[in-house]
């Protein structure tokens, strides 16, 4: 407990042994005395006020400032009217006791929410306090906001990488759990990139700065958790709405019952009066307020120490009803580490001068195809003169084209082929991807690239069809043989192949539509690597970015970002979702039906004070026990 849970539990204790000793100094003294009626109300009201008002001050204080504020019915004024209204009858002990147990619910209410806090705000300790400079020979604590990109900092044994940079100096092992939710440290070498939040386990490193802090991978995760709470789920909405309401009326409802009734009925107001104050305790909306969003904050929590983050409640409430999941292909189902396993000559020249003339003709691009065409040919100890090089053109989905020493290269697709009006010989028996590649108007042959399926993936699809989750599909731009090898593979429902970037929108429009003229219920997914899948992400009714360690595009994008690539983790954050929804639904159940219940019976005189106060405080307890069962969510 924090020092002010502390300070109120030492109140609640306190209160409690004075209620105990005013309760038996009433039935032991007071009652035996020869007092007026008046005389023996002031005393035993001055008895109890004092457990009372160390108890239920800081509430008279809050009810007292919101009724200033044009803000008055919520819970404070509830309670205040309920007890004032106890006192005013006679009913001392009910009074404080009623005030006692509502700060018991309230103490309980914060130990669970800070609990129910601490996986995701956990994240907020991978904030780097600083970052070391070296100068004139000594390390220099600086502030990370201070560091530029370009900067070289050192990280020491022990300590957090407090800006993304690459390795320029040392080699250790750096702890990624934090943010991957993976427990085995990586190792690290000269070269390789290092994100922050990360920490280092090993020997000393030196990085040279890539970002500056407020683009660092840290920045962006610290940033989306500190939102997540701002963006409300359907059923946090509504609880809200029914709060704004539902106290007002039920003020209006207890007025009813205290005055109509004896009215009609003639006399008996002291105790119509006494059921309207049962009334308005049990009516306090505490338990749904705060166990509804405790109850998403749980499931956001539990999926952020398995290294997924959720940007909101909405999003893991939509997760749940998630029947359909669009996967792209690479990066996402395949490793997308792409190897060339063959080169075919059909012109005039041998496959060294194919690979260099394809080399040459990608290395201005970033796609893995391209890199995985120009580091075959630098594995042979080979460098490309980038001088010569003119007039690189890139076409959207089908290839590139260069002029190399007055000639023009082209290399990509047979899309590209036939634009060029090169004539060729399609390969069709490959599943890998095929890079055709032409001289002017030469055909000079292709190269052969295998992407490598990603060994969870198959599980993880497997998975998902034992969850209900009814469609896979996957679009993606490779040929269709290809993409059939994969899906068949995975056990993938229905293949999109040979797309153009625009056409996977495309595509996913026509999916989503056509959901919604079925009038289907269920939401759709789009599952991608951030990068050049941005406006899918964004137009799914969900976006998952797989892979997104450090990747802007997918943080940026995504609803949901998997901060490893394991495509496992969807299935992971959909069962999260549906049995934090399902927890959430059971609470609104429980206590509406409770309180609706114990109404009624105080209505009728069959529900006393402490009848009123479990339906209340009790209540509250129960639907916050049930809501921090995701807290121990496994997977």
């Amino acid at each position: 407990m924090n020092k002010k849970q502390k300070r109120q539990l030492k109140r609640i204790i306190l209160s409690l042994v004075l209620l105990v000793v005013m309760v038996i100094i009433h039935k032991l003294v007071i009652d035996k005395l020869t007092l007026g009626t008046v005389l023996f109300r002031i005393i035993l009201t001055a008895m109890y006020l004092v457990p009372y008002l160390i108890i239920g001050g800081k509430v008279l204080a809050k009810a007292g400032r919101n009724i200033l504020n044009g803000q008055v019915f919520d819970e404070n004024f509830l309670m205040t009217l309920a007890t004032i209204g106890a006192f005013i009858l006679g009913e001392y002990t009910e009074a404080a006791a009623v005030m006692l147990f509502y700060q018991v619910g309230e103490l309980f209410e914060n130990i669970a929410v800070n609990k129910s806090r601490t996986a995701v705000t956990a994240l907020i300790g991978l904030r780097p306090d600083y970052a070391n400079i070296e100068q004139d020979g000594e390390l220099v604590k600086v502030d990370p906001y201070d560091v530029v990109v370009g900067s070289e900092i050192v990280v020491l044994p022990g300590e957090k990488v407090p800006v993304d940079g690459v390795v320029v100096e040392g080699e250790s092992f750096v702890n990624t759990a934090a943010l991957t939710g993976e427990s085995i440290p990586r190792g690290v070498k000269v070269g390789d990139t290092v994100l922050s939040g990360c920490i280092n386990e090993g020997g000393k490193l030196t990085l040279k700065t890539t970002k500056n802090f407020d683009d660092s991978t840290v920045a962006k995760i610290l940033d989306m958790v500190e939102n997540a709470s701002s963006r409300k789920s359907k059923s946090e909405s509504f609880i809200t709405r029914f709060a704004k309401y539902y106290t007002p009326l039920v003020v209006i409802a207890a007025l009813i019952v205290a005055f109509v009734p004896p009215i009609i009925l003639g006399g008996g107001f002291a105790t119509w009066i006494s059921r309207a104050l049962i009334f308005l305790v049990i009516s306090c909306p505490c338990a749904l307020v705060i166990s509804v969003p405790m109850g998403f904050f749980g499931g956001i929590g539990a999926a952020s120490k398995l290294g997924i983050l959720v940007k909101g409640s909405n999003y893991l409430e939509a997760m749940a009803e998630v029947d359909t999941v669009v996967f792209d292909k690479t990066g996402t189902l395949t490793e997308g580490v792409f190897r060339v396993n063959d080169i075919v000559c059909k012109g005039s020249c041998n496959q060294d001068e194919l690979l260099k003339l394809a080399a040459y003709a990608e290395c201005y691009s970033n796609h893995p195809i391209a890199k995985s065409i120009e580091g075959a040919y630098l594995e042979k100890g080979e460098t490309i003169n980038k001088e010569s090089i003119e007039d690189v053109k890139e076409i959207s989905g089908k290839g590139v084209s260069v002029s190399l020493d007055g000639v023009t290269i082209y290399a990509g697709n047979k899309k590209l082929m036939v634009d060029v009006g090169v004539s060729f010989e399609e390969n069709n028996e490959t599943s890998g991807t095929v890079v055709y590649v032409a001289r002017d108007n030469e055909y000079l042959g292709y190269i052969v690239i295998s992407d490598v399926i990603k060994q969870v993936a198959k599980s993880a699809i497997s998975k998902m069809h034992k969850l209900g989750i009814k469609n896979t599909v996957m679009l993606t731009g490779d040929r269709a043989k290809t993409a059939n090898y994969v899906a068949g593979e995975l056990g993938i429902k229905t293949v999109y192949s040979e797309l153009l970037p625009g056409d996977k929108m495309s595509e996913l429009e026509d999916i989503i539509t056509s959901k919604c003229e079925g009038k289907k219920s269920g939401k759709v997914a789009f599952v991608g690597d951030g990068i050049n899948d941005a406006p899918a992400l964004t137009r799914a009714d969900i976006g998952i970015a797989m892979g997104a360690l450090g990747q802007d595009a997918a943080i940026e994008a995504a609803d949901i970002v998997l901060m490893d690539d394991n495509p496992e983790k969807i299935c992971t954050v959909h069962d999260i979702g549906r049995k934090t929804l399902t927890i959430v639904r059971q609470n609104i159940v429980f206590a509406l039906s409770v309180k609706f219940l114990v109404m009624i019976l105080g209505v009728f005189g069959i529900a006393n004070m402490w009848l009123a106060v479990f339906a209340d405080v009790g209540v509250a307890v129960i639907a916050i026990l049930n809501s921090m069962r995701m807290l121990k969510f496994k997977e």
